[in-house]
């Protein structure tokens, strides 16, 4: 008989993995993904080498599972920042932006390591998909103000397409090591580079008064 495993079984396993992944997410934001070679992931998650592998048969297996799980956290939060179903396009756009640069320069080993840190074709992939997933949401609040007519009419896709390309380049230099960016003049500079593009609109006067 073919040997099945038991809810209780299946459960330690998922606890594991997560405990590796968590692991390895945590050096990455200490150091890169450099830090989280498989070694130092299995001490960090309490197990051994050869667990590490069992579950991910690859470092670029495991690296790509860490990519996911700390990009789709910071997706998450950027599109609830530009969630507000009463805010104006323009609102929505200057959150999503917003958080986005607040998030990258709070954590910025972190982000560098999601934005930028030269990563292996598996990281890769994950990237440009998480790309599109950042560019969605720009999208979103986009298409919402042409329809609403509160932006002009223009290609949303492709807009929002470009909007993230630039936001992401331009945050390369201020998290790259050694960098000492002033978060509030990058952030507004953000801010107003995405409504310029959208519409004549500058940037909402609460980020002036905090960039102030």
């Amino acid at each position: 008989m073919a040997y099945r495993p038991t809810e209780k079984t299946e459960a330690r396993r998922a606890q594991t993995r997560a405990a590796i992944v968590r692991a390895a997410l945590e050096l990455v934001a200490q150091g890169g993904y450099r830090e989280a070679q498989v070694a130092a992931v299995a001490k960090r998650a309490g197990v051994a080498t050869g667990t590490v592998y069992r579950h991910f048969p690859s470092k670029a297996d495991l690296f790509a599972e860490v990519f996911r799980v700390a990009s789709q956290h910071e997706v998450d939060a950027v599109a609830q920042a530009a969630a507000d179903a009463g805010a104006s396009a323009t609102d929505k756009l200057a959150a999503a932006a917003e958080t986005f640069a607040r998030r990258a320069l709070r954590g910025r080993r972190l982000a560098w390591a999601l934005l930028a840190e030269p990563v292996d074709p598996a990281v890769e992939a994950e990237r440009l998909q998480f790309r599109r997933a950042y560019a969605a949401v720009f999208e979103r609040a986009i298409d919402e103000g042409v329809l609403r007519g509160e932006l002009p009419p223009q290609d949303p896709a492709f807009t929002a397409t470009a909007l993230v390309g630039a936001v992401a380049e331009a945050l390369v230099g201020p998290l790259s090591p050694g960098a000492h960016p002033d978060p509030d003049a990058l952030v507004a500079a953000l801010t107003t580079f995405c409504l310029r593009s959208t519409t004549d609109q500058e940037l909402p006067l609460h980020v002036h008064r905090r960039a102030a």
